[in-house]
């Protein structure tokens, strides 16, 4: 019986995996450091596990892994460069739709207050981000011409004494679309990121509306220390 070329590959992602979880142990780095980067080797196993278990054909694995990848390590590397303040909110969101060739100005709008995002949060907003993108492509606004993506978010201050954090909300809105799927019956690695990753990593609620004209999400979460507003940003 032949195995399934996506059981060898998650096997030999599982062993660098491992690897790498070794040599950090031995290599006397930083505690902190150590916990960032086995933290983000434990997303990358999610990500490899879940593609997978997620995926109708080698084929869609292969697309939707590679993709997964690149959005994580592009927000890796955009900390890399902006430690230690965290990437601003505005720009993960804006290059990770430039990826799909959707730009700011023409088929999407963007606009809310300076937010920079530190690296646990940065790392499950921008895969959020990505699944919404990739699900505006393949099945979406980014389907048509006239289609439209308008995200924006807002913070407000909660007057409940338990909930003393002010509490952010952010909207990705899609139009332009006609006769929108109801809610699909399939639920993929992207609902599994938007529903349970921000949930558990940011204690977020997410709404996800299926409209007539496209996609309505929204994302309800306390402003943690995770997420710094930035009062004078150009």
């Amino acid at each position: 019986m032949n195995q399934d070329p996506r059981d060898a590959r998650i096997e030999e992602l599982e062993a660098e995996n491992w690897r790498l979880r070794r040599f950090l142990d031995e290599a006397g780095l930083p505690a902190e450091l150590r916990h960032k980067v086995r933290n983000t080797l434990s997303m990358l196993r999610a990500i490899i596990r879940r593609s997978a278990e997620t995926s109708d054909s080698v084929e869609t694995y292969v697309a939707h892994l590679d993709g997964r990848v690149d959005a994580l390590a592009r927000v890796l590397n955009a900390l890399m460069r902006s430690v230690p303040e965290g990437i601003g909110l505005h720009s993960l969101v804006a290059d990770e739709l430039l990826v799909h060739l959707a730009r700011e100005g023409e088929q999407v709008a963007i606009s809310g207050p300076s937010l920079r995002l530190r690296p646990g949060a940065a790392e499950v907003f921008s895969m959020a981000v990505h699944e919404l993108a990739v699900n505006a492509v393949e099945h979406g606004a980014l389907t048509v011409p006239q289609g439209r993506i308008r995200v924006t978010w807002a913070l407000t201050q909660q007057t409940e004494p338990a909930e003393s954090q002010p509490r952010l909300t952010f909207v990705w809105e899609e139009s332009g679309l006609e006769n929108v799927a109801p809610t699909p019956s399939h639920r993929g690695f992207g609902l599994e990121v938007l529903e349970r990753s921000l949930r558990y990593e940011l204690k977020a609620d997410t709404v996800l509306t299926f409209k007539p004209d496209g996609l309505h999400c929204s994302i309800g979460l306390p402003l943690s220390p995770q997420i710094t507003v930035i009062e004078d940003e150009d």
